[in-house]
């Protein structure tokens, strides 16, 4: 098949030193969330209501979903403009306010010390690296990052002793970040530069789980993609 296989189907410490600090660490925590709206004047812009909720909420890697945003907004701020907000998600977005991956947001900037484990980080071994031109400094490749349409070529294969091949396509476009692949090259592709090559190993919760998708990818497979950013396309 082309373009269509890739997007979706789809103990505590006991120690007094420890308990301290894990107490410590809730009275910060029931501290922030006490935080009334008042710190925010009447107003404050949407994006300053979104940045105020996304660091109401414990911090992950990902950061806070879009409908978590909304609820909060909705219910401790009184802010109910799902239009706005939306506007104001993909503004603070394009104005590197907030970064975004698939559907959650965070601030840019907030410290992020939150490290993946194995089966949800993709390896990555770069193949081909663009360099710029010589005596041109403008030369650079251009780079992708969430919200680039990108055109893609690829190659994907199983984890098995064959490296059967599943998929392949030599021109495949999609919008990074926004959930429209599985979440392998959504986190995998960001950063690539156009010209640049890539081996994008996936492990099976970044790209068919469980399930898989029968019948060329069976469940819990780990798959190998091969790809080339071709370009990025200008919006």
């Amino acid at each position: 098949s082309e373009s269509s296989e890739l997007f979706y189907s789809l103990m505590p410490s006991s120690s007094p030193s420890a308990a301290a600090g894990k107490q410590k660490q809730q009275q910060k925590t029931k501290n922030n969330k006490a935080r009334s709206s008042s710190s925010l004047s009447s107003s404050s812009s949407v994006i300053d209501k979104i940045v105020y909720t996304i660091r109401q909420h414990p911090p992950t890697h990902n950061g806070v979903s879009r409908t978590a945003i909304s609820k909060y907004i909705k219910a401790e701020l009184e802010y109910d403009n799902a239009n706005a907000l939306k506007r104001a998600l993909k503004k603070g977005v394009q104005d590197e306010i907030l970064i975004q991956t698939g559907q959650s947001f965070k601030v840019k900037g907030d410290p992020d010390d939150i490290k993946l484990p194995p089966d949800e980080t993709v390896q990555i071994i770069d193949i081909v690296i663009p360099k710029a031109g010589k005596g041109d400094a403008n030369a650079a490749a251009a780079t992708a990052k969430v919200g680039d349409t990108v055109i893609m070529k690829y190659q994907g294969k199983l984890d098995n002793e064959d490296g059967d091949v599943f998929d392949s396509s030599n021109k495949f476009d999609f919008v990074l970040g926004a959930g429209e692949v599985i979440k392998g090259w959504d986190q995998g592709i960001v950063g690539m530069q156009v010209g640049g090559k890539r081996v994008l190993v996936v492990p099976p919760k970044l790209g068919y789980g469980k399930r898989g998708a029968l019948p060329e990818i069976p469940p819990n497979a780990t798959l190998h993609f091969t790809v080339t950013l071709k370009k990025i396309v200008d919006c």
